[in-house]
């Protein structure tokens, strides 16, 4: 007997990430699924043995609209595009991978972290433009990879199953694997969009350092006299001071200064005045001090290219702007411009030199570096400079010239890659636009356990957006709402990749059919442009499930879901762009999430949630010795007090199936749920339920048959 699905096997303790522990005992005789392991999607979730690796099947459903009777569910059809469910992702790239970090810079994918701010893009108007956003999630696995190289000689390592953004939209490494067909794949005529090759900072050594302190003393510095009168005794003396707005610069110069045996005091030289901000400063007046400051911005005679590379970064700090997309280097000194003109050539920079007299004295020269963000960003990668505020590409178009045609795909050997989940779904690889990525007892009917096998063996109904179209498009069909994410959550992490939702609500947003959405996952966030769209004629409305919002909590239980601060953010978006949204508070667990119920709804309200409601947990056949071995793992002290509530509820059992009663409860305690929860939605501002979705403006596409099978 194969361990994993042994019940007995009590070897349980090293399975990490999942919610399961083992399989229990299948109730039903297995219906024989023979996997053809050639077309099988393996994602292997972790290096560690003890981490089950997740297999994705084909679901040969000839239908993806199910019907039901049931009385108190609250609709009559539902979409469920999965069954199973796992919160594994798609692990995709080389680990030395530059991702374009927030502040400008570049790190590589392997070092981010969760919560690091980084770059993804975002349609606006006619553009896609960049915008920051926010690590979610972090993983890496071993697979097979391949090198994609462009003709700029940017190249970009991933696994086969990844999608980069080309100008006919997004496309796969390659066009097999993943055992789901044929798909839109990368080829030669294709090209990716972004600005190409990214690169990694320079290294700070001594020469690099003498550089920038160049370059921001010559550029923003002054060095005088003052007199002073001290114990009797008057005087003048020298005092070097560079004042700036932006601290980060006025930082590292003071640090370089320090490794240089220069101690520099720092001290606001102007208060903010009409709007401007502070000016900050810092200054030395020891002789020896000024003297090696002095020194320091002397120009050498030969100097070397990590020194060019320096006094780029601190005369862009001192004295560079980067707005509406144009980078320039002002400053009146022939000298300095000179050194700058000479630095720029030296590493291929195409620049115009200005002049302007008007007004001045002394005419004002200004560099300004031509190819637009492609080489903005070069500069910056090459040079580093100090002032974050400066490298910021926020709203910029993705739009560049640089050849980034697909020069070939070359097959390489297994390798470990990794993976990021991100705000908006997708992040810039070394320069282009790259893609991220209640119902166990169901389970059985197929075969499976209801335990590891239910988050670890998904069907997958590939043509699902195809048989929905067709289905709407038959005379037999009578317009109505159609529940998602009732069985399993239709935004699980394979949904990243393989877009099946997305693409039902494509076609659902077509005929404009009413679609109820439930879900747990931040994922809804990215169809928000479907959603929107069906909302326009009162035909979509989203319910986001939030059991806790205690994280820890929610680790434990639901692992491989959004945190309650992601869910959270996703009834924000979808309220800000009037889509109806509310919050599921589900399942309530007596005696473990109850108490919560008053600030999960305010939570929920505050950010915009208009509609509530609540389930009671339930137990049903194997989905019991689940939860209670998940509480011995867990909170063995809770055990008793938590399965006494539940049967409290349930007549003395751990499940009730009757209709009116399986998802409220009955009892003393059900009650105390029911007014706390009903006390809590009315101090929320909350309504209790959505107003009903409509089907009036249901139709069938022009140029669509009317199917009559």
């Amino acid at each position: 007997m194969d361990k994993s699905s042994d019940p007995n096997n009590k070897n349980t303790s090293n399975i990490t990430g999942r919610g399961a522990a083992h399989n229990p005992k299948n109730r039903f005789e297995k219906i024989e699924i023979e996997p053809d392991f050639d077309q099988l999607d393996h994602l292997v979730e972790s290096d560690e043995e003890s981490k089950p690796e997740t297999i994705y099947l084909r679901d040969h459903s000839r239908s993806i609209i199910t019907t039901n009777d049931s009385p108190d569910v609250g609709f009559d059809a539902s979409i469920n595009p999965y069954r199973g469910c796992s919160h594994g992702c798609v692990y995709c790239m080389d680990g030395d991978t530059l991702i374009l970090m927030g502040d400008g810079r570049t790190k590589p994918l392997k070092e981010l972290r969760v919560e690091d701010e980084i770059f993804g893009t975002v349609v606006r108007g006619r553009y896609r433009r960049y915008v920051k956003t926010e690590v979610l999630a972090h993983w890496k696995t071993k697979k097979e990879a391949y090198r994609v190289t462009l003709g700029d000689g940017t190249s970009v390592v991933a696994s086969g199953d990844h999608r980069f953004l080309t100008e006919r939209g997004w496309k796969y490494v390659v066009g097999t694997g993943c055992g789901f067909g044929q798909r839109p794949h990368l080829t030669t005529n294709n090209k990716l969009m972004g600005v190409g090759q990214l690169f990694s900072p320079p290294e700070e050594d001594k020469s690099y350092k003498l550089g920038y302190l160049c370059g921001v003393i010559r550029g923003d510095g002054h060095i005088g006299t003052y007199s002073y009168k001290r114990n009797g005794r008057a005087g003048l003396s020298e005092v070097h001071r560079s004042a700036l707005c932006d601290r980060e610069a006025l930082e590292r110069a003071s640090k370089y200064l320090l490794e240089l045996d220069v101690k520099t005091q720092s001290f606001v030289f102007q208060k903010a005045l009409a709007g401007r901000r502070d000016v900050h400063a810092i200054r030395t007046s020891s002789r020896s001090g000024v003297e090696r400051v002095v020194e320091i911005a002397t120009f050498p005679s030969s100097p070397s290219e990590s020194w060019r590379k320096g006094f780029l970064a601190g005369i862009f700090d001192a004295e560079g702007s980067h707005l509406a997309n144009a980078l320039r280097i002002s400053n009146t000194d022939t000298d300095i411009v000179e050194r700058i003109v000479e630095s720029l050539r030296r590493f291929g920079f195409r620049f115009i030199l200005e002049v302007s007299s008007k007004g001045r004295s002394r005419p004002m020269k200004v560099v300004r570096i031509c190819g637009g963000l492609k080489e903005h960003l070069r500069f910056f990668h090459s040079t580093n400079p100090a002032i974050s505020r400066k490298r910021n590409i926020e709203g910029i178009a993705i739009k560049s010239d640089a050849d980034l045609r697909v020069e070939s795909v070359e097959p390489l050997e297994e390798r470990t890659l990794y993976d990021i989940t991100t705000g908006t779904g997708d992040f810039i690889a070394n320069g282009v636009v790259s893609h991220n990525c209640f119902a166990r007892p169901n389970h059985e009917y197929l075969g499976f356990s209801a335990g590891l096998d239910f988050e670890t063996r998904i069907m997958v109904k590939e043509d699902a957006p195809e048989l929905l179209r067709k289905e709407l498009s038959s005379k037999k069909w009578k317009p109505r709402t159609l529940a998602m994410s009732v069985a399993t959550d239709a935004y699980q992490p394979i949904e990243k990749k393989l877009e099946i939702t997305r693409r039902c609500l494509e076609v659902l947003a077509e005929f404009r059919n009413p679609v109820a959405v439930v879900t747990k996952n931040y994922l809804v966030a990215r169809d928000i442009d479907l959603l929107s769209e069906l909302a326009k004629y009162n035909a979509a409305s989203v319910m986001v499930s939030l059991t806790t919002l205690d994280d820890d909590l929610r680790r434990r239980m639901e692992p491989r879901t959004s945190s309650p601060s992601r869910r959270l953010a996703a009834i924000e978006k979808l309220s800000d762009t009037e889509v109806p949204v509310g919050v599921m508070a589900a399942p309530v667990i007596p005696g473990l999430t109850d108490h919560e119920l008053p600030k999960l709804l305010e939570a929920a309200a505050n950010a915009g949630a208009t509609s509530a409601g609540y389930t009671m947990l339930r137990l049903p056949y194997a989905v019991a010795p689940l939860f209670e071995d998940w509480l011995v793992r867990n909170y063995p002290d809770r055990r008793e007090k938590i399965l006494g509530r539940i049967r409290e509820i349930r007549g003395g059992k751990l499940n009730d199936p009757r209709f009116g009663s399986r998802m409220k409860g009955e009892g003393f305690f059900a009650e105390h749920v029911s007014k706390l929860f009903a006390v809590s939605v009315r101090k929320a501002g909350i309504n209790r339920k959505h107003a009903p979705l409509s089907a009036a403006s249901f139709r069938i596409p022009e140029g669509q048959p009317s199917l009559f099978d």
